[in-house]
């Protein structure tokens, strides 16, 4: 062998191999999708003028110029949105309840909050009876009645009786914190003994309206509602078909919507675990275009070790889109209705429904935790959340996120040690235009420091603590669900088409503010900040165009903004066009 040639030919291949593998570290990737405009990235309140998309993915987040080195013609669909509105983040809905809400228009009556008790009787619940016989119901299930409008003091499961004494009836108001029954179902629920005579009056976190004779009326409040709710047929009312046909249109108006993160916060609400099933197999299908978290409910009259371990079985279902990780609970009631705990007291001097003691929530925190279970707990009252906060700080883990949900008042020394300890809140931001009726009622009953002061927003970020938005939907119809919608409320006080006084400004944020607790607040809360959440390089291409920019049109239009287009995972899976 010519030992010249051999070394000469080896030296010509090393420049060659080292010539190609400085090319292909060079060479960019082709994007499947290159977008331009004006970016919130929900990134540090980040803003950009493009980014590229490859298999679902952001591959570069930055100027047009650096986003073009990804653009091959033929290979590449580019969208430029530049000057046409804002392009941010999918939004993420931390508490609501879509499962409840189509569950009832499937299988039951969906009234208005403005009906009231003379159409309810004449006119709502007849329809509801011959639609449930005609199709062979067992039950007959509604929701909506506005408590404002029905007294407390009437025995409605007599004349629900006049108009259906041989199957039960049940109609949730629209909080779902209270229910209207007849006796028939009372006595199923062992309320009302077969002689007619009184059976239970007190079920634990909740009350039973009673006559004056000591025989419930049918009114049953919290915790006692959804006792005599788990004596319905629930399997046959909520089925697996219902479920399944039911997660199509959850879907439809999440993506109309921005939404493309949702923790459904009553995941077992008749009892059964179709909700998730269906939800499994809507992934399993490949057609399900959000991530959806789950939460089953645990309610004061139930076995704790069963109920937590039905809730560890959900784990089961879970899959890419899909999380299980969450227990619902319920602390206390409202304060609007004066079930909430709260100190000091109502102004008649009466106290709100404490479902747990501290004792037992301790206890339960650390059982869930224990089980990779983060704690979901609805608590409006300031006293309540103290007594829920004791429990998270005494035998919670920091890194499960346990969560408030709703939060009208908080002792001021609880915001810290909420911040100290990773203690997540999530709450009903567009209730800040609470409208005049309800303010009237605060300030009638509530003490000095509470009537016009509900649902801190401010004091939270002021805090360093992970703030979220929920719309609770379908509870408070009346308020917007859409996030644009609450977007206005926040920065504003006041809903434009309500026209209500501001409530509480010192508490408002601002627009950047209200978009990160609408996007990365929620990821936090859901465990999925390191893939969705915000626009940044190796994350899910989750994302909205919107055909407004709602960082600087005049606020009072902001809830007139709608996403053009909604992209989950790189691809459009709504466009307005096409709804049109």
């Amino acid at each position: 062998m010519n030992t010249k040639k051999y070394f000469s030919y080896i030296s010509v291949m090393c420049i060659v191999i080292s010539m190609g593998m400085l090319v292909g570290c060079n060479s960019k990737p082709t994007a499947d999708l290159v977008v331009y405009g004006k970016i919130f990235t929900s990134d540090s309140s980040k803003i950009v003028e493009a980014f590229a998309v490859k298999d679902g993915k952001y591959i570069y987040v930055g100027d047009k110029a650096g986003a073009e080195v990804f653009v091959e013609e033929g290979k590449t669909e580019v969208v430029d949105y530049t000057g046409k509105g804002l392009v941010m983040p999918g939004c993420g809905n931390g508490h609501a309840h879509y499962s409840l809400g189509y569950a009832i228009q499937a299988v039951g009556t969906v009234m208005s909050r403005d009906d009231d008790v003379d159409k309810f009787f004449k006119e709502i619940v007849p329809a509801a009876v011959k639609k449930a016989k005609e199709t062979g119901a067992k039950f007959v299930f509604g929701s909506g009645w506005e408590m404002m409008r029905f007294p407390k003091d009437l025995c409605y499961r007599k004349q629900l009786d006049d108009i259906c004494s041989d199957i039960p009836v049940y109609f949730a108001d629209e909080e779902g914190h209270k229910g209207l029954a007849n006796t028939i179902l009372l006595k199923k629920a062992g309320l009302i003994k077969e002689d007619g005579t009184a059976g239970k009056t007190e079920i634990r976190g909740g009350e039973i309206v009673l006559d004056a004779d000591g025989i419930p009326t049918g009114y049953v409040k919290e915790q006692a509602g959804t006792y005599v709710r788990s004596f319905m047929d629930n399997e046959n009312l909520f089925s697996i078909d219902i479920a399944k046909a039911n997660m199509a249109k959850i879907q439809e108006q999440l993506l109309s919507e921005g939404y493309t993160m949702y923790l459904d916060g009553y995941s077992s609400y008749f009892f059964n675990d179709n909700f998730y099933k269906a939800a499994q197999q809507m992934d399993q299908a490949g057609d399900m275009h959000f991530v959806l978290g789950a939460a089953w409910e645990m309610d004061s009259w139930m076995d704790v070790d069963k109920t937590l371990e039905k809730a560890s079985n959900t784990k089961k279902y879970e899959t890419n889109h899909i999380k299980t990780n969450w227990i619902k609970l319920f602390m206390d009631g409202t304060v609007e209705s004066g079930t909430g705990f709260i100190e000091p007291l109502y102004v008649d001097g009466h106290q709100g429904i404490p479902n747990w003691s501290e004792e037992e929530l301790t206890e339960i925190t650390r059982k869930a935790n224990a089980k990779g279970i983060t704690m979901h707990v609805h608590v409006m009252g300031n006293k309540g959340v103290t007594r829920i906060v004791n429990a998270y700080v005494n035998a919670g883990k920091k890194e499960m996120r346990n969560t408030l949900v709703h939060v009208y008042g908080v002792s001021e020394p609880d915001y810290q040690r909420m911040a100290d300890n990773n203690i997540y809140v999530t709450s009903g931001m567009l209730w800040h235009h609470a409208d005049k009726e309800i303010q009237e009622e605060l300030l009638r009953i509530l003490p000095e420091g509470m009537k016009d002061k509900g649902y801190p927003m401010k004091s939270f970020f002021d805090h360093g603590i992970n703030f979220s938005s929920h719309s609770d939907f379908p509870a408070l119809c009346g308020s917007p669900d859409d996030p644009f919608g609450i977007m206005e409320i926040v920065v504003t006080g006041i809903y434009q088409p309500e026209q209500s006084s501001p409530w509480w400004t010192e508490e408002l944020l601002t627009r950047e503010q209200a978009l990160n607790a609408l996007t990365i607040n929620v990821a936090k809360q859901m465990f999925l900040e390191n893939e969705r959440g915000s626009i940044s390089t190796g994350k899910y291409a989750d994302f909205l165009l919107v055909d407004k920019d709602v960082l600087t049109c005049p606020v009072n239009e902001i809830h007139t903004a709608k996403p053009a287009a909604t992209y989950f995972e790189g691809k459009k899976v709504f466009s307005i066009q096409n709804k049109k």
